[in-house]
């Protein structure tokens, strides 16, 4: 099955740029020609923001977590090799429409915005944003945010949901979600909103910090890929779709987020 895909793949990247089958077309764009070349020449590239745990970050030098463990079961089946680019979150979506990365995969939540610039792959995991406070605090739901200094990660649907709902006078934006909880508990904001793994990640390594017991916004993550690359998306999905289906999706994911 890895084979058909992989020759599936290379053969609808040949029709569509000709970069690995006898030179490029002179009438293709540098874009065009950049969102193909690394997966032709046998390398899948992921772009990530690996401060997000536990979908990616760092062990050692090495980064690992859910995304990560996925993007490589991914470049298997299709028979690459993984490449991951550590980036800052706001880079992630630039990167895949200009070439730079094969494909993005970050705790990503399928926006209409964001498909405005990138294709997404099919779901593979479901999000909830939380809300991050000191223990005392006197936020004790999420309408008790209005008014109050709320951080959040650059870029990131927490970034925008707060925005839109509480006003951009009363949003910090940082660009790793680490900096939001430090200045949390510097006392530089009262609350931070980010997804809930991480969320517990900081709140087990920081004392004094609690999670609020109400959601604040449930969502869907999936792998962003350039918009003319049709043929890759075609084939992480069907890959997606082979690992779903053997249960290589639901064991990473338990790996990292237990069953409560």
């Amino acid at each position: 099955m890895k084979k058909r895909i992989m020759a599936i793949m290379l053969a609808a990247l040949c029709a569509l740029s000709l970069c690995a089958c006898g030179g490029k077309d002179s009438g293709s764009t540098a874009s065009s020609d950049a969102a193909f070349t690394t997966v032709t020449d046998g390398v899948l590239t992921m772009a990530t923001n690996a401060y997000f745990p536990p979908y990616e970050y760092y062990e050692g030098s090495e980064i690992v977590g859910i995304d990560a463990e996925i993007a490589k079961a991914v470049a298997d089946k299709l028979g690459l090799t993984l490449k991951i680019e550590d980036m800052e979150f706001d880079s992630i979506i630039t990167a895949v429409s200009t070439g730079k990365a094969d494909m993005g995969l970050a705790g990503m939540t399928v926006t209409e915005e964001r498909k405005q610039n990138v294709n997404f792959s099919d779901t593979y995991a479901t999000g909830v944003q939380v809300v991050i406070v000191p223990e005392g605090s006197d936020i004790k739901t999420v309408d008790d945010l209005q008014g109050k200094k709320i951080g959040v990660q650059l870029s990131t649907t927490g970034d925008i949901y707060c925005c839109d709902d509480f006003g951009t006078e009363n949003v910090e934006e940082y660009n790793k979600g680490n900096d939001a909880v430090m200045a949390l508990i510097s006392g530089k904001i009262d609350a931070v909103v980010i997804d809930n793994e991480p969320a517990k990640s900081y709140v087990a390594a920081n004392e004094g910090l609690v999670i609020l017991d109400t959601e604040y916004v449930t969502e869907e993550y999936a792998a962003a890929l350039n918009k003319e690359n049709t043929a890759l998306l075609d084939a992480i999905n069907g890959a997606l779709k082979e690992l779903k289906e053997d249960g290589t999706l639901d064991s990473i994911i338990a790996k990292y987020i237990p069953a409560e």
